[in-house]
């Protein structure tokens, strides 16, 4: 486990599906990979800033500390303890490991209750129910679009836009921060949009918003 938390990394390829375009130049590879990368030093600005999710994102992280707290960290302790208790430390691999293993527990209960503290769980309810914009792009959206030129107009490409700590690539959910999201933001179903993709800007129509 790492204590940096979750790491994602939006390559090229991705980005480009995700628009539905393939890439085809080294060109583009090296103009347009960008990486979310969450590290100690370079994540210091989500840990102060407030931490859109969605309520299922939130309650996964708390499941998820909870089990850290409540059976991932007293069963090591008992293995640290029973280890510790059979001679030479240095040369106990069960200790070790055990206090290894400890420490990145620890580190990810921090890093968990940080992100947790700064959360601000975004209720859709309303658009759900179609009382509130329920045609408009924001956070939690559903979003499906189609290009409008190029060799995929006409594909169909779905995206969710989520919070930093929810991002699934292989769902299509990408973060509220990508390029995609803030392009996509407070536009409504019939609107065109331009997208950036390896041949420069792309316009595309917003066939459907849901909220799920």
């Amino acid at each position: 486990m790492n204590e940096k938390g979750p790491s994602f990394t939006l390559g090229p390829l991705v980005l480009v599906r995700l628009a539905g375009i393939e890439p085809t130049t080294p060109w583009f590879v090296a103009k347009y990979s960008i990486q979310l990368s969450y590290s100690r030093n370079s994540h210091n600005y989500a840990m102060e800033e407030k931490n859109y999710i969605t309520p299922a994102g939130h309650e996964r992280i708390k499941t998820e500390l909870l089990q850290l707290l409540n059976l991932d960290r007293p069963e090591v302790v008992k293995v640290v303890h029973w280890a510790a208790s059979n001679g030479d430390r240095s040369e106990n691999g069960d200790y070790i490991y055990g206090k290894k293993r400890l420490r990145e527990i620890d580190r990810r209960i921090r890093f968990l209750n940080k992100r947790l503290e700064f959360a601000v769980v975004v209720d859709n309810s309303a658009r759900k129910s179609g009382e509130n914009d329920a045609d408009q792009v924001f956070f939690g959206a559903t979003v499906t679009y189609s290009a409008l030129e190029g060799p995929q107009a006409g594909k169909e490409t779905v995206i969710t836009i989520v919070g930093v700590d929810e991002v699934d690539l292989d769902k299509g959910h990408v973060s509220w921060v990508s390029p995609i999201a803030k392009a996509l933001i407070k536009s409504r179903i019939g609107d065109c949009v331009f997208i950036q993709t390896p041949t420069g800007p792309t316009e595309i129509e917003i066939l459907d918003v849901q909220y799920l």
